[in-house]
């Protein structure tokens, strides 16, 4: 059993894959790996309805997902909703690095998220509670969390286009990849213009039929050239 989430960037990241097995006492070891965003949990509602009938347990191993984004809850639900509708257990055990990191900022157990996700019983009437510092502090975690996955994908999604950028610099002035790297820095700054941008304009305009740079953007480079010489 083997299935991959189909992602819209699967060429630069790395798209969660899904092996299993049962044994011959209905027990379902699943094994994950790869990074849960969008999209995964119908990877995961796809392995759920191949799984044979005679399932009576599912035991799924995170160890190897080694990036989750908000679409974690998605996934979480999937589990949780076959389990409930066969009457079976499922468990989604040996979370580690940033998806632990995450679950524990969503108040999950992250030993096994799943025993966390009864609805607690109905509160008694009277005034709502006043958010205790704790929850205060980790809804502000939260949100830096959300805000640095937000970065985090922007770069990876804007990191081909540099080093192609950067190599086309290497070619065309003799210089390293560091120094590539701090030409494609410094034009940003000195056009004030953002740096996967720079990059894109490098790019297009290497080509034979390739667009002219801006002339900014060409004064920025020449003035970023001469500093990385100096």
């Amino acid at each position: 059993m083997n299935s991959v989430a189909p992602l819209p960037l699967a060429k630069r990241l790395r798209p969660l894959a899904i092996d299993g097995r049962t044994d011959g006492t209905g027990r379902s070891v699943l094994s994950a790996r790869g990074e849960l965003v969008h999209g995964c949990a119908d990877t995961l509602a796809g392995v759920l309805a191949e799984l044979p009938v005679h399932t009576c347990r599912i035991e799924l191993d995170m160890a190897r997902v080694i990036f989750m984004d908000t679409a974690g809850g998605q996934f979480l639900d999937v589990l949780h909703d076959h389990g409930r509708r066969h009457l079976i257990p499922v468990s989604a055990t040996n979370w580690r690095g940033q998806p632990r990191r995450v679950l524990e900022l969503f108040g999950l157990d992250a030993t096994d998220p799943l025993r966390s996700t009864a609805p607690d019983p109905a509160p008694a009437p009277g005034p709502a509670p006043t958010p205790s510092a704790v929850s205060l502090e980790r809804a502000e975690q939260l949100h830096e969390l959300r805000e640095e996955i937000t970065q985090l994908r922007k770069a990876i999604a804007s990191r081909p286009v540099i080093d192609q950028a950067r190599g086309i610099l290497m070619a065309t002035h003799a210089c390293t990849s560091d120094e590539a790297w701090h030409i494609l820095r410094a034009a940003s700054q000195l056009s004030n213009t953002k740096l996967h941008k720079v990059a894109a304009a490098v790019t297009a305009g290497a080509g034979s039929d390739g667009p002219s740079l801006p002339e900014e953007l060409r004064t920025a480079l020449r003035r970023a050239v001469a500093r990385c010489r100096v």
